[in-house]
């Protein structure tokens, strides 16, 4: 299952910095993650000060 970010992102970038597959870049107001390219490693989860990537 692939990860999303929810609504506690504070637009840092720790997130799309650690992603793989490239499959985070930032949205309107929070970083998104393209589920497609997602390969669900949890390095974003690993490296969030504020827990927003979270496992669909």
């Amino acid at each position: 299952m692939a990860y999303s970010i929810n609504d506690d992102c504070i637009s840092c970038g720790a997130c799309a910095a650690e992603c793989p597959t490239s499959a985070i870049s930032e949205g309107d107001g929070k970083y998104v993650i393209d589920a497609d390219a997602c390969v669900s490693c949890g390095a974003c989860a690993g490296v969030c000060p504020v827990d927003a990537p979270n496992e669909d």
